[in-house]
């Protein structure tokens, strides 16, 4: 299903995004479009012989998608770091339709001798970072941000965690650290889709009055809908070159987005499927 988009005065405008005159679609209906297609590529990777981490990586998609159209659409430095690494799957599907990855990765990923592995290294376009052990990014993401503002060059670090990764204590230490040296260019996505290896995080470790948490650390917070991609690209347009608090998005998502099979269910986590199962899950993607 695709999105449906009724603007007053547009041509097409009832239509679906894809079926609308490409001279009117707006940023957010391209940013929904790629959306939509990287789902879709998630679902083939889910149909690689190793399968894929399949509801992180659509309920972190929309969060992906608008961070990396803010890094792509300005030379200013900023990089997106993609802590969850286990989502590998989705920032590589991310990667590509925003143009920053020119190799599709879905007929390579997993391939033991190629380097669209089950999590990301910088062997990748677009990748910096190492990620997979968690917890591991959101440091990566202060330590640019730091440097950037120490170089006296603008830029954000944007870290993208997941509501079971902030079990990781190393999480907290980042954000003492980033709100101690008053790294305002770090924001923090938490992509709050309720679940993790193990099950659903509040049943594992509840995280009661998650704001409040960061907001005791330092930062500035927020909360929004994790899968409302123009909303959250248009979180990440102000200038923060001169913020003294960094920013922790709260986005609020469903596993397996998208995906009605799937969605909320915690064994989404990590699935391997056939070839006909992902035609079938691709026509109704949404």
């Amino acid at each position: 299903m695709t999105a449906i988009v009724a603007e007053a005065g547009v041509p097409g405008a009832g239509a679906s995004v894809a079926e609308r005159p490409a001279a009117h679609r707006t940023l957010p209906d391209v940013l929904r479009e790629r959306a939509l297609t990287a789902r879709r590529m998630v679902i083939d990777m889910a149909a690689s012989p190793t399968g894929c981490h399949l509801g992180g990586s659509l309920s972190a998609m929309d969060i992906l998608i608008a961070a990396l159209d803010r890094t792509a659409s300005s030379d200013d430095g900023s990089q997106v770091v993609l802590s969850k690494g286990h989502a590998a799957a989705g920032l590589y599907a991310a990667l590509y339709v925003t143009g920053i990855l020119q190799e599709d990765p879905t007929p390579h990923y997993g391939a033991p001798t190629h380097h669209f592995t089950g999590h990301p290294g910088p062997a990748v376009p677009g990748v910096r970072f190492p990620t997979g052990s968690l917890g591991h990014g959101m440091p990566y993401a202060l330590g640019w941000g730091l440097s950037r503002r120490l170089a006296g060059v603008g830029g954000l670090g944007i870290a993208v965690v997941g509501d079971g990764e902030l079990q990781e204590g190393l999480i907290w230490e980042t954000c003492q650290v980033a709100a101690a040296q008053r790294v305002g260019n770090l924001v923090v996505f938490v992509d709050r889709n309720g679940g993790q290896n193990d099950g659903l995080v509040a049943d594992i470790s509840p995280q009661p009055r998650l704001a409040e948490r960061f907001e005791a650390f330092g930062f500035e917070v927020c909360e929004a809908d994790g899968h409302d991609v123009a909303a959250l690209r248009t979180l990440l347009e102000p200038d923060r070159t001169a913020a003294v608090k960094p920013l922790a998005i709260i986005a609020d998502t469903v596993k397996g987005k998208g995906l009605r099979p799937v969605e909320g269910k915690a064994a989404s986590h990590y699935v391997t499927i056939d070839a006909a199962r992902a035609t079938a899950w691709k026509g109704i993607v949404r």
